[in-house]
């Protein structure tokens, strides 16, 4: 995997490249947050690690900002089990939460979950993005169905018309749905 860390202490980051390198991992360092947000733009890791607290640009805007434009699991890292800080990560869409220092186990079992769990989140998105297209297909329909109705055609009927709209024009029931309503 391509993954992205950003830490103002070169200790801590160099450490954790060392670790990630030693796992198989490419590993693409920053020193600041406006420097992650630029290498993650021009190199797209599939994973971030952030420390919270860095000049610039902190780990929770950081997050923020690649969660809008390129959503990735998220991992924050810090030094500090402040109650505030934890709070505001828990507010963004981050993967997971390591307290430094950071071993090889822990750090390996925190990649695993950070991807699964942002794959789920990723595919929860989709179905709920779906279920919204279906429930307003649906609205639109069942408005086109009123509109024939109006002309004294029973539901089922109403339906009937619009399937049968739709396969001689070779569109979809919605776009049906749609000239229906367009027409006066």
């Amino acid at each position: 995997m391509k993954i992205l860390i950003a830490d103002d202490e070169s200790i801590i980051r160099l450490g954790l490249k060392k670790m990630l390198e030693s796992m198989g991992h490419e590993v693409i360092t920053a020193v600041n947050g406006r420097e992650a947000l630029r290498l993650a733009h021009h190199h797209h890791p599939e994973i971030a690690i952030l420390d919270i607290k860095m000049p610039f640009t902190d780990g929770l805007q950081v997050a923020k900002t690649l969660s809008r434009q390129q959503p990735m699991p998220i991992l924050l890292l810090t030094a500090f089990s402040e109650q505030d800080l934890i709070e505001q990560a828990t507010d963004l869409p981050i993967q997971g939460y390591l307290v430094k220092p950071v071993n090889p186990e822990a750090l390996m079992a925190a990649i695993a979950v950070a991807q699964k769990r942002f794959a789920e989140a990723q595919a929860l998105a989709s179905r709920v993005d779906e279920l919204a297209e279906t429930l307003a297909q649906r609205k639109l329909i069942d408005r086109a169905k009123g509109k024939l109705m109006a002309t004294g055609l029973s539901e089922e009927e109403a339906y009937r018309g619009l399937q049968v709209y739709a396969r001689q024009n070779r569109i979809s029931l919605a776009e049906a749905a749609r000239r229906v309503l367009k027409q006066r």
